[in-house]
């Protein structure tokens, strides 16, 4: 029997309890009985101008690809992917499982870099910083073999220090990255958990994906299962449930269940960031991916400080701006479920702003237009570092 025979877990790793559970908290907003929280949705509208003006102005031809790792690895116009991919073997899935290695690796060090650090490219001469950087110095470090020659090898991962990522990175007391040793940590149990389920590399997870195909289709949201199934055991110090480790999972005493799983509410941004990152090569080696919208928007804090921002959403106590906040207290819960539920709402009004059918414009393409944009755009505006409205306490593994 399958340790996910458990429903009460089981039913924790999918998309449906991210939106199910993060609209019952949205629900209590509008009532006014969240903790710490209160709902304006009359703000929505001027918050939809903004997004589809975003849209318009990083997209004029409204040909916006999907949200996902591979728009980080071209920033300042430099398809570094494509240098890299012209390298690999011509076979389509051995290009997909090298594809896999690169994108799980870089998603996974894609938590939250602090507003100080920054990274040089040596073969540009450009700065980059965040998300960005983050990217670049990943690709780079796996071009150099890094993390094995030509590939990611799960032996080689289990070794990954924190000084072999601040040297990768760039990072010392002059350029300080937080949640070293959590991004080293959290790459040493990728590595053993590939090995405990003997997996060489990351990229072997393409060919358990690929297997679960049906004439060449395979649904996004199997992507997103797949990896919180195989994956789940990366996650430090997390809620488990049945002996199965929950991941980006938190408490909320809002959720009400007659099973094990009341007061639970999961997220797993990283594990949907990296299945959005997993369409591309999936695509190119041949799948075809349907039933994108059954994923989530990702409850990160641009997304979230959009709404914030935009007083969409208002915290009961103005302190909260002054203070650091850990991932599972109520106000960072309650933050990240109505930024998952606010970023449905607003997908219909963004799209009817734009003149696009929810076909033609998914909430992958909103995202990327779209919300992330244009919280990365306010934050600019009201703060010097361009950084969140709240500050979040960061291991290196949530946001």
């Amino acid at each position: 029997m399958s340790r996910f025979d458990e429903p009460a877990a089981a039913a924790l790793l999918t998309p449906e309890a991210v939106r199910e559970r993060s609209q019952e908290l949205y629900g209590l907003g509008l009532d006014g009985r969240l903790q710490a929280w209160t709902v304006q949705p009359e703000a929505m509208a001027a918050t939809a101008d903004l997004v589809a003006e975003v849209v318009r102005v990083n997209y004029p031809d409204l040909r916006v690809p999907f949200h996902a790792r591979w728009r980080h690895f071209a920033v300042g116009g430099h398809d570094r992917w494509a240098a890299l991919r012209a390298t690999l073997p011509d076979d389509a899935a051995d290009r997909a499982r090298a594809a896999f290695d690169l994108v799980i690796l870089s998603v996974l060090l894609d938590a939250g870099a602090g507003m100080a650090w920054r990274y040089r490219e040596a073969a540009t001469g450009e700065e980059h910083s965040k998300s960005e950087g983050l990217a670049v110095a990943s690709l780079v470090m796996f071009a150099a073999d890094a993390f094995g020659r030509g590939r990611a090898d799960a032996a080689r991962l289990t070794d990954v220090t924190a000084a072999d990522l601040a040297s990768g990175f760039q990072a010392g007391p002059d350029n300080p990255l937080v949640g070293l040793e959590g991004r080293a940590a959290l790459l040493q149990r990728l590595g053993r958990t590939l090995l405990a389920a003997g997996l060489d590399r990351p990229g072997a997870l393409f060919d358990i994906l690929a297997a679960q195909a049906e004439d060449g289709a395979l649904p996004a949201r199997a992507i997103l299962v797949t990896l919180l199934r195989h994956l789940g055991p990366i996650w430090p110090g997390r809620e488990v449930l049945a002996g199965i480790n929950l991941g980006d999972c938190w408490r909320h005493p809002g959720i009400r269940r007659a099973d094990a799983s009341a007061g639970l509410i999961p997220f797993h941004k990283l594990s949907q960031w990296l299945a959005y990152s997993l369409v591309e090569p999936l695509e190119e080696a041949g799948l075809r991916i349907t039933g994108l919208d059954a994923l989530t928007g990702l409850p990160e804090y641009r997304n979230g400080g959009l709404f914030l921002d935009m007083g969409v959403i208002r915290p009961r106590d103005p302190a909260v701006f002054g203070a650091e906040h850990a991932p599972g207290s109520i106000l960072v819960v309650e933050w990240r479920a109505l930024t998952v539920a606010l970023l449905d709402a607003i997908a219909p009004l963004v799209r009817a702003r734009l003149g696009l059918s929810a076909e033609a414009f998914p909430l992958a393409r909103v995202l990327e237009g779209g919300t992330w944009w244009a919280g990365r755009r306010l934050a600019r505006e009201r703060r010097a570092d361009g950084g969140p409205p709240l500050r979040i306490l960061s291991d290196g593994t949530v946001f």
